[in-house]
């Protein structure tokens, strides 16, 4: 069963605005399993967005990794007593094998 969408005007919830939920972003929402309609307009989701991610940008942690020594930055603060990688070396560590398990004594 195929589903015929049409564009639908809608009233952004931040500035009020009418826009335009388009047929094809109706069908991607579909696609995604995405059930709720858009609340706000084009503009204010990127304002939203940016915001996030400033928030995000405001939340990080210089370090040095622990493994290569090279200075990055992390979602958390650090703790003395872990080790604390650059994404390279994380995404090393998290892509190795598990180390293989000592052979149990005679």
């Amino acid at each position: 069963m195929t589903i015929a969408f049409e564009d639908r005007s809608l009233s952004c919830r931040e500035c009020g605005t009418t826009f335009v939920w388009t047929a094809g972003e109706q069908e991607f929402y579909h696609q995604k399993g995405l059930l709720h309609e858009p609340q706000r307009c084009p503009d204010c989701r990127k304002k939203a967005k940016a915001e996030r991610a400033a928030a995000r940008a405001a939340n990080m942690h210089d370090v040095i990794c622990s493994d290569c020594g090279k200075q990055a930055q992390v979602p958390f603060e650090p703790r003395m007593d872990r080790p604390v990688y650059c994404s390279e070396c994380f995404e090393t560590r998290r892509n190795a094998p598990p180390p293989a398990a000592a052979p149990p004594p005679a």
